[in-house]
C-alpha cells in the first residue's frame, strides 16, 4: 500500500469530507474536493473546516513521507476567498523544512480558475516509531 492509498482510505475524516490526494510525490502531495452543498456554513459558503481538512490531508502526505509517523503540532491557515458549492478546490504544497524530527510544510488551496483561496502553514513532530502502511490497513 502506498502513503496515498493509505491516507485516502485510512483517513476517513477527510474521505468523508469528499478531499482526496491526487498525487504524492518526494517533498510535494496535492488533493482535489468538489464544494458540495453539505460543505456550506450558514453564509452559504464553504466551511473553513472542509478547507483546512483538504489542506490538512495534503499536509499529512507531506510530513508522512519517512519511515515514522508524524503528526501536526502546529497549523495555521489563511482564507484568501470563500469557496462556494460547484468549485473544485485544489490543495498543493511542499516541505518548506526536511528536519528529521519537526518538519514544516506548506499548502496552498486554489478554485478551478487557479485562484488562491486559502494559504497554510504546519509544523508536525516525527516520532520514533516506524511504521508499515501495509501493517496498519
Amino acid at each position: 500500500m502506498t502513503l496515498k492509498e493509505f491516507l485516502n482510505t485510512g483517513d476517513r475524516f477527510a474521505a468523508g469530507s469528499g478531499a482526496r490526494l491526487t498525487d504524492v510525490a518526494p517533498g510535494t502531495a496535492a488533493a482535489v474536493m468538489e464544494v458540495k452543498s453539505s460543505h456550506l456554513n450558514a453564509g452559504g459558503v464553504c466551511q473553513g473546516g472542509a478547507i483546512f481538512t483538504l489542506a490538512d490531508l495534503v499536509f499529512a502526505a507531506l510530513v508522512n513521507q519517512g519511515d515514522n509517523l508524524t503528526f501536526a503540532i502546529n497549523s495555521t491557515i489563511y482564507y484568501h476567498l470563500s469557496a462556494r458549492e460547484g468549485d473544485v478546490l485544489r490543495a498543493e504544497g511542499h516541505l518548506a523544512c526536511d528536519h528529521r524530527r519537526i518538519p514544516a510544510a506548506e499548502v496552498v488551496v486554489t478554485n478551478q480558475d487557479g485562484i488562491r483561496v486559502a494559504s497554510f502553514t504546519g509544523q508536525a513532530y516525527t516520532g520514533r516509531n516506524p511504521v508499515s502502511f501495509d501493517a496498519l490497513q
